[in-house]
């Protein structure tokens, strides 16, 4: 790997073209924190964590008290209309009124009972308008204090279990942002690889075609000796025509994907990359079930299987809740008075107690409600089935991951054996070819294992560092470094 990588990176510094101000000298490493830091993914990452803090926080809302302002300022009513008389007659009678209102409330939900109670202040005038024979005259009402609660009996309670779940909810939202941004991670390493191959493909086009134009010149003199066959020329020619036809391929392709890596990385302004080959391999070994434990304490799905199984509980909760008796208690206390003056209305008030207690009693459904709490029931089954599928094939990737990146160092050990292998058997045959040694046929088969040789280096290499970025995002855990990848920005501040 040492012999390799210094003539890997003489490639890469090979286009002066692009050795300009726009040139971006960058590692894998780098790649990948740049990508999580202005990569567009990650705004969007950062926008969903946000909406789902907000959301939170509206949940959170549900169990503070709320203070309520009411007014109706004002409320004329000019109209004849039919009043209903003492003794039961209606008579047609032209009103002419204005009503105000002023009420301030405080309610709050109790997520142990389901219920809820409220206290209230309110004052209310209405002025009557002079009419014909009637006089203009004033009055008001007062209810300086009054509460009240309202309590369903046997009824599914909401508030009970959103507490349970809702917390589990964000939690997983938390933990998918630190997923979205290894994903970023990734993905970042996917293209930083394309255009990696892309400029050592374009690189190698271009010295095949250097060399083939050189055996091309040296072929035309034998030739014109005696010493090679027309056809032996005209296979040369062919070589060096595909030649010219791989470097423009292959600098289509580089900037295709160059393009790609670089609207990733959020980099607005046009640059050229000069990658740096992520030639040194971590000596760090992962084990499995480190890489397990990592999983289950980080990953969205472990707090995901949770809120399934009690989600799934609820649902089967509020079919119970909803299928039989209904019951609801509320009652009301508060202090009133009426006068002509403001000050009156506050003067020695009546108190007013209401109690209620409504019965809701299912006398035939025809089955409605035992069909509803039998797939709520079935429903709780298959969640608790695939919860515990998703699992096992949770913990089965982890592991087999791990397994998997044990062996991939070895062969990218062997792969840069064999390229080292193929370009010395190279080397040695373009030398004997130029010397008369051997024929074209010989030469054509080193020139295609080395390039097969190079292509199943960098593969290599490739799969390497994409298995252990693919490690990371699914234990949440940085293995090079020793630290988890759990990250909780602030939000809403």
């Amino acid at each position: 790997m040492k012999k390799i990588f210094p003539f890997l990176l003489a490639i890469l510094l090979f286009s002066t073209a692009q050795a300009q101000t726009d040139t971006l000298s960058i590692s894998l490493k780098e790649a990948v924190a740049l990508a999580q830091r202005d990569a567009p993914d990650v705004q969007i990452a950062g926008t969903a964590l946000s909406n789902n803090y907000w959301r939170y926080q509206s949940f959170l809302a549900n169990y503070k008290p709320q203070i309520n302002f009411g007014s109706t300022l004002p409320n004329i009513n000019r109209s004849i209309e039919a009043i209903t008389q003492p003794d039961g007659s209606d008579v047609f009678i032209n009103r002419s009124l204005m009503r105000n209102s002023l009420n301030i409330s405080l309610e709050q939900d109790i997520a142990l009972t389901g219920g809820s109670i409220f206290a209230t202040t309110s004052l209310q005038r209405i002025d009557l308008f002079a009419t014909g024979a009637n006089p203009r005259s004033v009055s008001y009402l007062s209810t300086p204090f009054a509460i009240g609660f309202q309590q369903p009996l046997f009824a599914f309670n909401g508030l009970k279990w959103d507490k349970r779940i809702q917390p589990l909810a964000y939690e997983e939202a938390q933990r998918g942002y630190s997923e979205d941004m290894e994903n970023v991670a990734y993905e970042s390493a996917q293209l930083f690889f394309e255009v990696l191959v892309a400029q050592l493909n374009l690189e190698a086009a271009r010295r095949d075609k250097i060399d083939a134009d050189t055996l091309l010149a040296i072929s035309r003199g034998r030739y014109e000796v005696g010493r090679i066959a027309e056809t032996e020329l005209l296979q040369i020619e062919l070589n060096a025509m595909n030649a010219d036809a791989s470097v423009a391929e292959n600098q289509l392709n580089l900037q295709t994907s160059a393009e790609r890596l670089r609207n990733f990385l959020g980099i607005q302004r046009a640059v050229y990359f000069q990658l740096l080959p992520p030639d040194e391999l971590p000596g760090f070994n992962i084990d499995a079930e480190l890489a397990l434990q990592y999983a289950r304490a980080n990953r969205s799905e472990a707090i995901a299987f949770k809120r399934q199984l009690l989600e799934a509980e609820r649902d089967l909760a509020e079919a119970r809740g909803n299928s039989g008796l209904e019951v609801n208690l509320n009652g009301y206390f508060g202090l009133s008075q009426t006068g002509s003056q403001v000050g009156d209305a506050y003067v020695q008030p009546l108190d007013q107690e209401q109690v209620r207690l409504g019965l809701n009693v299912p006398i035939a459904d025809w089955g409605k409600a035992r069909a509803q709490m039998e797939i709520a029931r079935s429903n709780q089954e298959l969640a608790q089935l695939q919860v515990s599928q998703e699992r096992i094939n949770f913990e089965r990737e982890i592991l087999i991951k791990v397994q998997q990146f044990s062996l991939l160092r070895n062969q990218v050990m062997l792969a840069v054996r064999a390229y080292e292998v193929a370009q010395k058997r190279l080397e040695i045959t373009r030398k004997r070819y130029r010397i008369g040694k051997i024929l074209v046929t010989d030469l054509n088969i080193a020139i295609s294992e080395e390039a097969n040789a190079r292509r199943a280096y960098i593969a290599a290499l490739r799969t390497f560092w994409l298995a252990y970025y693919d490690l990371r995002r699914l234990a949440l855990y940085d293995f090079e470094n020793d630290k988890p990848l759990l990250e909780r920005p602030e939000v809403g501040r």
